[in-house]
Parts: C-alpha cells; sequence; structure tokens
C-alpha cells in the first residue's frame, strides 16, 4: 500500500487530478494505512512547502450581533450560547493585536468581524489600522468582515489588505441545511469580489456538520475551481446554544485524512488546520501538518484554541521551520 499512496502523490506533483473514486478512497481509507496516506500527502507538501509552517492569529474585531442564521455559529442571532457580544474593536486595539502577533513570529494577522457584511465606517477602522500595521510590522494582513461591496474590497486592497477570507463553510448541496439567511453563490461572489479587487482570495470549509462524504470531496474541488490561496480546514467544534449543539461525528483519524484530501486535491495551496482541531485531532494533532502546513495560534473567535507556547513547541518537536510562506512558483527540490 506504501506504493499505492506514494504513486497518487507523484501523478498529483506532476499536475493529474484525482478521480472523484480516488478521492473517496482517501476517506475510506483504513486506518491501518494512514500513515502511509500521510507519508503520501507529506511528499506532496514537501514538494511546494519544504518543512516551512506559516502561522495565522486572529483578531475578533467585532462580536456577537449576527443576524444570520448560521446553524454552526455561536454570534449568529439563533444562537444561545452566552457568548461576550460588542461593535467593531478601535484602531488602538487592532494595532495591540498587530503587535502581538509580531512578538508570536506570526505571518498573518486575521482581522475577523461578524455580521453579514462590514458597514463603511468598519471599513474605516479596518483601514486606518491596516495602513499604520503595515508601517510598523513585516505582517500580512487578511481580512474576514463578510459579504463585500465593490468600492470596500478596492479599499481595503489600497490600504495594504493582503488576503480577503470569506469561507465557502460547506458544500453547495449542504449549504440550506446550514444556513437560509443568505447563498452559497452569495460567498463565491464575495471571494470572486476580493480577487477582482488583486486580494488574494482565501475560502475553507467546517467538517463535521453531517454532510456525507461525497460533500467534503465536493467542498475540496469548489475551492480548487475558486482558486483560494489559502483553504482553513475547520472542523467543527459544536457549541452548545447552537443548532449544531451535540454534534460529534468526527475522530481524529478521519480527520487527518479529510486534511490528506484536501492536499491530494489542492497540492499548490497553503492549507491550514483552523477551528476546531484541538477538540478533534486531540493528540494526533502534530500529525496533521505533514499534509498541511499552517495553522492558527492562539484563540480563534468565541473557543479557545491551544497556548501559543505548545503551538511552538510542536513546531520544534517535529523539526519544522516557522516561515511567512509565500504561494510557490516553483516546486521546490524533495
Amino acid at each position: 500500500m506504501t506504493t499505492k499512496w506514494n504513486e497518487l502523490a507523484e501523478k498529483v506533483i506532476a499536475g493529474y487530478e484525482l478521480t472523484d473514486h480516488e478521492a473517496l478512497s482517501i476517506l475510506n481509507a483504513p486506518d491501518e494505512e494512514l500513515l502511509l496516506l500521510l507519508h503520501g500527502a507529506y511528499q506532496i507538501r514537501k514538494t511546494y512547502y519544504g518543512n516551512s509552517v506559516k502561522l495565522n492569529m486572529i483578531m475578533n474585531a467585532k462580536s456577537g450581533l449576527c443576524p444570520e442564521n448560521c446553524g454552526y455559529c455561536s454570534q449568529s442571532i439563533i444562537s444561545k450560547a452566552p457568548i461576550e457580544s460588542y461593535k467593531m474593536v478601535d484602531k488602538d486595539t487592532l494595532m495591540k493585536g498587530a503587535e502581538q502577533a509580531h512578538k508570536l513570529n506570526v505571518g498573518t494577522y486575521c482581522i475577523v468581524a461578524s455580521g453579514r457584511g462590514p458597514t463603511n465606517r468598519d471599513v474605516d477602522t479596518v483601514v486606518s489600522a491596516v495602513e499604520e500595521i503595515k508601517q510598523n510590522y513585516d505582517l500580512k494582513i487578511c481580512a474576514c468582515l463578510g459579504i463585500l461591496k465593490p468600492e470596500q474590497a478596492t479599499r481595503l486592497k489600497e490600504a495594504g489588505v493582503d488576503r480577503y477570507n470569506h469561507n465557502l463553510n460547506t458544500s453547495k448541496s449542504n449549504h440550506d441545511n446550514i444556513t437560509t439567511s443568505h447563498t452559497y453563490e452569495d460567498r463565491v461572489s464575495t471571494v470572486n469580489m476580493a480577487k477582482d479587487a488583486g486580494i488574494s482570495p482565501c475560502s475553507g470549509v467546517i467538517v463535521g456538520m453531517k454532510e456525507t462524504k461525497e460533500e467534503v470531496v465536493d467542498m475540496a474541488r469548489s475551492l480548487k475551481a475558486l482558486d483560494a490561496d489559502s483553504i482553513p480546514v475547520n472542523f467543527l467544534h459544536a457549541i452548545d446554544g447552537t443548532p449544531l449543539e451535540g454534534t460529534h461525528e468526527l475522530d481524529p483519524r478521519y480527520c487527518l485524512k479529510v486534511l490528506a484530501l484536501f492536499r491530494y486535491i489542492n497540492p499548490t495551496k497553503e492549507i491550514r488546520i483552523s477551528g476546531g482541531r484541538e477538540v478533534n485531532l486531540k493528540s494526533l494533532q502534530p500529525l496533521g501538518l505533514y499534509a498541511a502546513n499552517s495553522i492558527f495560534v492562539g484563540d480563534y473567535l468565541t473557543t479557545a484554541g491551544q497556548e501559543s507556547t505548545k503551538d511552538h513547541e510542536m513546531l520544534n518537536d517535529l523539526g519544522f521551520d516557522i516561515d511567512y510562506v509565500k504561494v510557490p512558483e516553483e516546486p521546490a527540490e524533495i
């Protein structure tokens, strides 16, 4: 079986695209083949990213108060989760977050705000902060502010925003089971709008929301078609008070197979292990980085992450380097 997964990895590196049968075989791989599967995924990852790992940090710039009805989200209007709610923070708060990110050797600082989309005043605050951050720190800035208007995307680009995140979250066929207050096409449109403005697109998924394995494959393929430069793979951390409360479909081994699938289908892209990694990958977290090349450090939006010192220790133990990873133009030597 070593030959099977290595041969498939070599074909992917040469430009081959998986068939649906091959993609499903990754998710259905026997657990005894897991390390062999990850070895193949690592060959792809190493070709394009070597042993570098990119660190990202979230600033929850606006919490709760969201009119959307996303079933996974503690910040939505239908959520009963006891979270802190506040309007857009001020520029000084965003600057302090950037300073912390710099101290943690973070490559990308992510400014995230709840809501359907930003007000022009929200954009003013982000623009002002980003302009100053760029003058003081060597950080990439990712903004995640919801559904954008074209003129807002242009302003963010001109201010120095490097990347815009708007996740597809799930497959098109499962979308209406998760939210009905916006469409799947609204999400695709926002990612394309950021691209049109010259901002690098970031879009990912949340696995574990009662989707089928076929839908997981479709999610990975949709992000390939969207040509997202960065793909955050979240694993559902079901929060009490949300419609998905009590949903626990994942185990660590399946999560690793999902990460391998995304690497085989999106070989050249930054794949980031994101929300829910601590509670779903558990003690197998380090193995995820043989497929992925990026992680968040610190806390997420309304849930706690692993201590940043533990993340740095994990990377050191793995022998991986912390780096400001760029989307590669040519494969690196193995």
